[in-house]
């Protein structure tokens, strides 16, 4: 089975096989050159793809139609199949494409017209960067323990707090922002509620708002810590109702969970093609790796777990695409396609030996970005929590 080979399968589209053909001759010529870890370097990349992105339209499918995107409503497929087909690359540039449409899809979902008008068409074109600010030191996971506040004062919000592990954090030119703007309801297991969240938009430059600390971790992307001290926004900067932010946070999470699965997906078919040809270039014993057993196992292992992890991605992003709430199957693709690709990735390094541990070598490059996905979006066992709470209510319904 080639790398591509699987867009045969019924979940496709002709257009999806087009859009993946157009994207893969896009990375050919724009992506390989290596970029340095220093975050100099990591910032300009980005920044430097996101405007390539725009320019060859492939931001398109971050939004829809009405403000320059490609379809009526996301189409996951796309989405998907672009961050698997960049994150096979180069996993900064499945970052870039992967935050614009994250971070501007709360104004998508729940944004006024003049909101829309004002940021959509900039991110579709790279010209302004987005970011989801959603997580706190204390609520990353558990996103109704958050504090970051929003007073009303007459026709504005003032917002105080702070947002921590905000990707583009630094470099964003405006973000979305979740605070409450009313006290959390204490559950009788002193668990806090969903409610009393809002959504607003907040432009970088916005007085009262600052990047307090910038965040390296194993695999360097843009991210930061932001401040909020008496940062006064428009009420009109508000998405959606008030108290409406967490419900906005996880549709957005819902759409774009799935393609955190299929950037796995890409992680991992990297890893495997670079595996199969050190097993058949390299000599061990007189003989080929490919010749030995235990190899021959390992591919078969890899080959075939990642095409089960593909079945559910695939099958999440068609049935959301069908009109289907998705939150259980987007958390099994999810959870699945993280773990499998970190297996993947682990045997493609053992392959390899000392050379897998290099720094510079791509599967040890692959090894530091597949593990930030097994975390962030929702961890493994919060996947896990998901998937149980939608069977128990689908029981109990029954």
């Amino acid at each position: 089975m080639t790398a591509a080979s699987f867009l045969n399968w019924p979940f496709f589209e002709v257009r999806h096989r087009e859009l993946h053909a157009s994207v893969a001759a896009w990375c050919d010529e724009n992506l390989g050159a290596a970029h340095g870890d220093a975050r100099e370097s990591v910032d300009a990349h980005c920044v430097d793809v996101v405007r390539k992105l725009g320019a060859a339209g492939i931001l398109r499918h971050c939004v829809r139609a009405d403000h320059g995107g490609a379809a009526a409503d996301f189409d996951v497929r796309s989405i998907s199949i672009v961050r698997e087909s960049l994150a096979r690359f180069d996993g900064l540039a499945d970052f870039a494409f992967a935050m614009q449409g994250l971070g501007s899809g709360a104004i998508t979902l729940a944004g006024s017209a003049a909101i829309q008008s004002k940021y959509l068409p900039r991110v579709v074109r790279g010209e302004a960067l987005a970011a989801f600010a959603l997580s706190e030191a204390e609520a990353g996971s558990d996103v109704a323990s958050m504090q970051c506040r929003a007073q009303r004062d007459g026709e504005h919000y003032v917002l105080d707090g702070a947002k921590t592990w905000i990707s583009n954090g630094g470099i964003a030119d405006f973000y979305c922002v979740f605070a409450r703007t009313q006290p959390a309801d204490i559950r009788s297991d002193g668990t806090a509620a969903a409610g009393g969240i809002s959504a607003f938009v907040v432009d970088a430059d916005t007085p009262g708002l600052s990047i307090a600390d910038r965040i390296d971790i194993i695999a360097p992307h843009p991210m930061g810590t932001l401040a909020f001290q008496g940062c006064r926004i428009p009420a009109a900067s508000r998405l959606g109702a008030e108290g409406e932010g967490f419900k906005i946070a996880m549709r957005t999470l819902d759409i774009f969970r799935t393609s955190v699965a299929a950037a796995a997906l890409g992680f991992a078919q990297r890893a495997l093609d670079e595996s199969i040809a050190q097993a058949r270039s390299r000599r061990m014993f007189g003989r080929r790796l490919a010749d030995l057993q235990l190899t021959q196992a390992a591919l078969a292992d890899m080959a075939t777990e990642l095409d089960a992890a593909r079945l559910l991605t695939y099958r999440a992003a068609w049935l959301r695409d069908g009109g289907e709430r998705v939150t259980k199957e987007a958390a099994m693709a999810k959870m699945t396609a993280t773990e499998t690709a970190q297996r993947i990735i682990d045997r493609a390094v053992q392959l390899f030996g000392a050379r897998g541990v290099m720094r510079g070598e791509i599967v040890e490059r692959l090894y530091r970005d597949v593990r930030a996905l097994r975390i962030y979006e929702g961890a493994t066992e919060v996947q896990k929590l998901i998937i149980a709470r939608e069977l128990l209510a689908q029981t109990e319904s029954a």
